[in-house]
Order: structure tokens, then C-alpha cells, then sequence
């Protein structure tokens, strides 16, 4: 247990911090996997969907939440999954 009112102050600021958090990446984890369901299942509004989730990682990886590259990664790997996609189509 923390000692100080000031360790005190930063426990609550992390737990705060830390649901803040989760929720953005649940967010983007859902919105990505929503997103590859679509382009699997040829849906029209695959393409929208595939936007929505890169704007969504763009936030996380400017909020911090997550690394910038792991959303440049997430955002090129959906990306080629809709063209690939597409192609066959």
C-alpha cells in the first residue's frame, strides 16, 4: 500500500488510466475484427468498415494506447486483406 498522498494520487490516476485504456483497445480490436468478417464475407460495406477501423488505431496510437507502428502494421495487414479480396471478386 502506498505510503504518501501522493503515491496514493498515482495508484487512482492509473487505474483510471488503465480503463481508459482497455476500452480504447477493445474498441479497436472489435472494429478490426468486424472489419475482416466483412472483406471474408464479401461485404459491399467492407471498404467503410476497413476505414472506420484504421481511424480508430490512428486514435490509439495517438492517444499512446498503442505503438505506432503495431497500428501501421494492423491498418497495412487489413488493407491487403480488402484488396486481396476485391481482386478475387
Amino acid at each position: 500500500m502506498a505510503n504518501t498522498s501522493a503515491a496514493q494520487k498515482e495508484i487512482r490516476k492509473s487505474a483510471r488510466r488503465r480503463q481508459r485504456n482497455r476500452l480504447v483497445k477493445a474498441k479497436t480490436r472489435t472494429v478490426s475484427k468486424k472489419a475482416a468478417q466483412a472483406i471474408d464475407a464479401g461485404d459491399k460495406n467492407a471498404a467503410n468498415m476497413v476505414r472506420q477501423a484504421q481511424i480508430e488505431l490512428d486514435s490509439a496510437a495517438q492517444k499512446g494506447i498503442i505503438h505506432k507502428n503495431a497500428a501501421a502494421r494492423k491498418k497495412s495487414r487489413l488493407t491487403k486483406r480488402l484488396n486481396a479480396a476485391t481482386l478475387k471478386s
